[in-house]
């Protein structure tokens, strides 16, 4: 058992990139890790990993071993899935990562109420808006907005559709009034939202055009949505945003959603899992609660 778990601990400090980051999945310390690796070592006879105050790498046997731990330990999760999947009880822990917002107002609280109802399940969320790779990062599921790149590893399921909406304050509906087509945005000033060179306009699709793209005068531009939000009920011009990020501030009357008659911009999210012969029951529980849970919250 004590070379299975040494084995086990090597392929996760693989797969999880250094020992600090594996101990922190295991619940280990990261001397409990590093001895556990020396000993490996010590009962082979060989270095598994180069190592330097920072970071580790591995050396030449200790890819040629990784690759063939990997196999074995592949095939005990997939046993393991083969098992979980005949059970009613759902446990373990399940990791998930979600864009910082949409997790935040969305997904978080859907997935939280699965505590109650599953006492061995435990949830370990990760809000993070940069595209992390599930095995490398070492998640079961990651939450994705807009289309996804085709990749022969992954599964995806849609899980929401998304729509977006401009808005703004009753005060600037006053002052400069509301723009009665989507051709009236270049006139009024606008809150954009910019992330590198990411400043190309408002998407509004039509049939001859799903691209169709327009931009308001623009003097604010920020790189965080809820300041979006935030700036438009101030009253410093029209924002376009999804639905479901405005819709506490719609229904209290600080925003006021105009346009409305003109197509939206709809995009969907979607739940991005590792391929795999049997889907782990934990893995199918979060899709399936987040696809019945969503729609309801997208405004």
């Amino acid at each position: 058992m004590e070379r299975l778990k040494g084995i086990s601990i090597f392929v996760e400090a693989v797969e999880a990139g250094g020992f600090s980051a594996a101990a922190e999945r295991l619940h280990l310390t990261r001397s409990a890790v590093g001895k556990t690796i020396a000993r490996l070592e010590q009962r082979l006879g060989v270095r598994l990993f180069n190592r330097t105050t920072r970071m580790q790498s591995l050396t030449e046997e200790g890819r040629f071993f990784y690759e063939r731990c990997l196999r074995a330990v592949e095939e005990i999760r997939l046993g393991e899935a083969m098992l979980e999947s005949g059970r009613r009880d759902v446990r373990g822990r399940l990791r998930i990562s979600m864009p910082v917002l949409f997790g935040r107002h969305c997904i978080a609280p859907i997935l939280a109420r699965l505590l109650d109802e599953h006492p061995n399940l435990e949830l370990d969320l990760s809000f993070n808006d940069r595209i992390v790779d599930l095995l490398e990062d070492g998640f079961d599921l990651v939450i994705r907005n807009g289309p996804l790149k085709d990749n022969p590893d992954l599964m995806a399921r849609a899980i929401a559709r998304q729509r977006m909406t401009v808005c703004a304050s009753p005060a600037y509906l006053e002052k400069h009034g509301a723009p009665q087509t989507v051709f009236d945005i270049p006139q009024h000033e606008g809150i954009v939202y910019r992330r590198g060179d990411d400043d190309k306009g408002w998407i509004f699709p039509t049939a001859a055009d799903p691209g169709r793209r327009l931009a308001p005068k623009a003097r604010l531009r920020l790189d965080d949505l809820a300041s979006i939000s935030d700036a438009a009920v101030a009253g410093r011009g029209l924002a376009w945003l999804p639905c479901w990020l405005v819709r506490e501030e719609v229904l209290a009357g600080r925003l006021i959603q105009v346009l409305k008659h003109e197509p939206a911009n709809v995009f969907d999210a979607h739940a991005v899992w590792l391929r795999s012969p049997v889907m782990l029951p934990k893995v199918r529980l979060a899709i399936d609660t987040l696809a019945a849970g969503l729609p309801a919250m997208m405004g």
